[in-house]
């Protein structure tokens, strides 16, 4: 049973590395397609920053470790195939360059594994509700309004300044900006991992198996150091890994955008997820961005959004829950078949 236990970490972690260059352009896409940064020094930035917002806090993580489903329905199996679906979801949308939500995948995973392992009444549906599906609406819709408002502020504010006065100075607020949304970045993502090891830990716990002291709970969330450490270290990795595909559409299909509104999208978007983090709301850190970059662009005028790109782009969200749930749960149904 240890050995399955490391199996779901070194899972987890993979899972964790993939999802830092699935979401890397979150953070820089704007900052790379304005040509503020080149694409090598941003996704090195955006890494250091993941891991400084990943060891900022564990209260997202507390949700995911016991927010959906307790550790007795819960096995390493389970943990196994909710990791599997994910990862196989997430591969697809990075392959067809679509910013879909790796937290959103990781959820629909854990609830097609648990309802496939212990049954409907196993997971916790109304915590679905209030921590992940009217977030799912409220977060992007939170992000599109601070970004049209800001971005309407600082083009009044900016309204008698030269253009090319207006061009440096965003230019520089920008790298700011982009620092703060690579931090908030991994302040909500690398939690989520964290997550999902801990259940597995608590699980293997609960079995009534033996466990080294190093490898239990240690913070007040109940989360390992150890834990928070390898996750915040594994999602700023993947992070310098790049995800280029991904940074192309959104930094340049949705929007051809601005410095200025670069650095209104980016803020506007780091505060939305700063603040989930704070309270411990597993938000896509990628719908946010992505509704933020729509935000300032129907500033300018509806038509400067590219509606049918981000059609696409909302349909990969209504399709990440289900389809990992059902990738997960195929997943389950092997592992019982094999008698795992």
């Amino acid at each position: 049973m240890v050995s399955l236990l490391i199996a779901v970490i070194v899972t987890a972690l993979v899972f964790d590395f993939i999802n830092g260059f699935h979401d890397a352009a979150n953070a820089i896409a704007t900052v790379v397609s304005t040509g503020v940064m080149p694409v090598r020094a941003a996704v090195v930035l955006a890494g250091l920053l993941n891991f400084a917002g990943g060891i900022a806090g564990t209260a997202v993580a507390k949700t995911i470790a016991s927010g959906f489903a307790d550790a007795g329905d819960v096995t390493q199996p389970v943990v196994l195939a909710a990791l599997l679906g994910a990862i196989v979801w997430n591969l697809l949308t990075w392959w067809w360059g679509l910013p879909s939500s790796s937290s959103h995948a990781l959820i629909g995973g854990l609830c097609g594994a648990v309802v496939a392992h212990a049954g409907v009444s196993a997971f916790k549906w109304e915590a679905l509700v209030s921590k992940v599906l009217v977030p799912i609406v409220a977060s992007p819709a939170i992000g599109f309004v601070l970004a049209f408002t800001l971005m309407l502020g600082l083009v009044w504010i900016v309204r008698a300044w030269r253009a090319a006065v207006v061009d440096k100075a965003s230019r520089r607020l920008q790298l700011l900006s982009a620092a703060s949304m690579a931090f908030s970045h991994g302040s909500n993502d690398a939690q989520k991992v964290m997550g999902i090891i801990t259940l597995a830990i608590v699980a293997h716990a609960a079995a009534g198996h033996d466990m080294p002291a190093w490898m239990l709970p240690s913070t007040p969330d109940g989360v390992p150091t150890w834990v928070v450490l390898a996750c915040a270290t594994t999602i700023g990795l993947g992070t310098m890994a790049g995800g280029q595909r991904i940074i192309k559409t959104m930094g340049s299909k949705i929007i051809r955008i601005s410095p200025l509104q670069g650095f209104a999208a980016e803020t506007s978007g780091a505060l939305t997820i700063l603040a989930a983090s704070h309270v411990g709301i597993p938000v896509s850190t990628t719908h946010v961005i992505n509704s933020s970059i729509m935000g300032v662009g129907a500033v300018k005028r509806l038509s400067a959004v590219r509606w049918g790109v981000a059609g696409n782009i909302v349909t990969a969200w209504v399709l990440t829950l289900p389809l990992s749930a059902g990738m997960a749960a195929l997943m389950m149904v092997l592992f019982d078949a094999v008698g795992m």
